[in-house]
C-alpha cells in the first residue's frame, strides 16, 4: 500500500480489480512502469492504458472492496470439531472459494489446509517482479493469518494433505484427520522437472516462497543466469531477469521460442524482442545434465556434447498436477483432476476442484481468469444456491514480455496454417482458419 496520503479532496484511495487476471490497481500505488505515478486516480487513467499483467484495457476493471472481517459472533465456535467445508490449497484458487462462500454465508465452518503460510499474492506477477524491483513483501497483499481472521476461516498453514477417504468424508493431514461435508481441491500444479535436472541445483519458481529464495540469491548482484525452457514462463522470466541487470541465456528445445503456441512470424518477433533487451537465446538445445563445479558455479551439459556455465539456473519446464492424493482416493484423473464442466464436481461424492489442478475433457485449465467464476459455481453448489453453472471458454493468452507483447485469442487448431493479416515494424496480426471460420487470431 502506498504511503502517499490523498490531498485531492476525493477521499481515500480506491482499488479496482482486473476481471481478466485478478490484478488490483491501487490508486495510491499507481502503475509507475506504465507512466502512472502513485496517486493517479482511476478516472484519470488514459483509456488506452493496459493491465500490466494481462494487457486488457481500463474498461475491463471494476471497483474492488476487500471483504470486511466477519463479525466475531458469526464465526463458528471450535470449527475444528464441526464438519464443514475443507479447502486444500492456499493459493488464489483456495482463497477465492473461501471468499465466494463467505459472500453468501457467514456461519458455515471453513478450514483451509495449505503446505505454505497461506499468504495472498498475485501469482502472475512473479515472472515480471524482478525487473520492477519488487520485493517479497511488496508482492504479498495479505498474510494468511490476516485473511483467515477477516473471513472467519480456520487456517492450517504448513500442513500437507496425505490421505483422502471419500467414503468416510475425511481428509488425513500432517496435523491430524479432518471430517468434511464438502471438500474443495485447489492445490494447484507443481513444476515438472526432467530427470536430467538435479532439483538441488536449479530453481523452480511456482510460488512466492520459491520466488523469495531466488530473489535473495539474485540480490547479491548481477549474475549469469540460465533459464531452461522457452515456454511462456521461461520467456517472461528471461526478459525480467535481463531488465533486472543479469546476463541471461534462454535455452529452448526448438529453433524458436514457444513453438507449440506461436506461428513462426510471431515467434521471430518475440525472439527479436528478447534479444533486444539482452537475452541470449540458444535454440535446439536439449539438456542432458546439471552439475556443480568446485568453485560453486553450475555447468549445464547439452545433448550435443557442449556445455554452458551459469551462476544460477532456473527450470521453466512446465507444470504437472499432483495425482497421488486423488488417485489413492479413486478419483478420476486425466492430466489433472477430472471435473464436470458445468458443476466442477469430481468423480467423488461432495468433492469439487478448481484451478491449476483440474482438467476439463482431458485438458488442463491453468489460467487465472476463470478462477473467480469457478469459485462462484462451487460456493453456490455447496450452499444449495441456484447458479447457471460454469461455462468454460478458452481465455485470452497474453505473453507478459514488454519487449514483444503478444495476445492470442480463440482456440488454435494444431496443424492448421496461420495467415498474416497485417505486418509492419510495430504490429503483427495473424489469424487461423478452419473449415472457413476464424478459429484463432493473434496480435503482436
Amino acid at each position: 500500500m502506498s504511503l502517499l496520503e490523498p490531498t485531492d479532496g476525493l477521499g481515500p484511495w480506491n482499488q479496482f480489480l482486473c476481471r481478466a487476471c485478478g490484478l488490483i490497481y491501487d490508486e495510491g500505488e499507481g502503475d509507475p512502469d506504465s507512466g502512472l505515478p502513485p496517486g493517479t486516480r482511476f478516472a484519470d487513467i488514459p483509456e488506452d492504458w493496459a493491465c500490466p499483467i494481462c494487457g486488457v484495457t481500463k474498461s475491463d476493471f471494476e471497483p474492488y472492496q476487500r471483504r470486511a472481517p466477519v463479525a466475531p459472533a458469526s464465526i463458528p465456535a471450535a470449527p475444528q470439531r464441526r464438519a464443514g467445508v475443507v479447502i486444500v490449497g492456499g493459493g488464489i484458487s483456495g482463497w477465492s472459494v473461501a471468499e465466494a462462500i463467505r459472500a453468501e454465508n457467514a456461519t458455515i465452518p471453513i478450514t483451509l489446509v495449505t503446505a505454505c503460510d497461506g499468504s495472498l499474492y498475485h501469482k502472475p506477477e512473479l515472472s515480471v517482479a524482478l525487473g520492477r524491483g519488487l520485493s517479497p513483501d511488496a508482492l504479498r497483499r495479505e498474510t494468511g493469518a490476516a485473511a483467515a481472521e477477516r473471513l472467519g476461516v480456520r487456517l492450517m498453514a504448513d500442513t500437507v494433505a496425505v490421505g483422502l477417504s471419500s467414503e468416510r468424508h475425511s481428509l488425513r493431514t500432517t496435523r491430524g484427520t479432518l471430517r468434511y461435508t464438502h471438500l474443495v481441491l485447489a492445490h494447484g500444479a507443481r513444476p515438472a522437472l526432467p530427470s536430467s535436472l538435479d532439483p538441488a541445483f536449479c530453481w523452480r519458481v511456482n510460488d512466492l516462497a520459491a520466488w523469495s529464495g531466488l530473489h535473495d540469491e539474485l540480490a547479491r548482484g548481477p549474475r549469469t543466469v540460465a533459464v531452461i525452457g522457452a515456454g511462456m514462463v521461461g520467456c517472461e522470466m528471461a526478459e525480467d531477469l535481463a531488465r533486472a541487470g543479469h546476463t541471461v541465456t534462454l535455452l529452448g528445445a526448438a529453433t524458436l521460442p514457444l513453438p507449440d503456441l506461436l506461428p513462426e512470424p510471431a515467434a521471430r518477433r518475440l525472439l527479436a524482442g528478447l534479444q533486444g533487451v539482452g537475452v541470449r537465446y540458444q535454440g535446439d538445445s536439449l539438456v542432458r545434465g546439471l552439475s556443480r563445479r568446485p568453485d560453486g558455479g553450475l555447468t549445464i551439459t547439452l545433448a550435443d556434447g557442449t556445455s554452458l556455465a551459469a551462476a544460477t539456473v532456473i527450470a521453466a519446464t512446465g507444470l504437472a498436477a499432483p495425482s497421488r492424493l486423488v488417485r489413492s482416493a479413486g478419483l478420476a484423473f486425466d492430466h489433472g483432476i477430472e471435473v464436470d464442466p458445468t458443476t466442477l464436481r469430481t468423480s467423488g461424492p461432495d468433492i469439487f476442484a478448481l484451478g491449476d489442478c483440474i482438467s476439463i475433457e482431458g485438458r488442463p485449465c491453468r489460467f487465472i481468469e476463470p478462477i473467480g467464476r469457478q469459485a462462484a459455481v462451487i460456493a453456490h453448489t455447496i450452499l444449495g444456491r441456484v447458479h447457471p453453472g460454469y461455462a468454460h471458454a478458452a481465455p485470452v493468452i497474453r505473453l507478459k514480455t514488454r519487449s514483444a507483447p503478444i495476445a492470442l485469442h480463440g482456440a488454435p487448431v494444431a496443424g492448421s496454417p496461420w495467415h498474416v493479416v497485417e505486418e509492419s515494424e510495430h504490429r503483427l496480426a495473424m489469424e487461423q482458419r478452419h473449415d472457413g471460420a476464424v478459429t484463432a487470431w493473434l496480435a503482436a
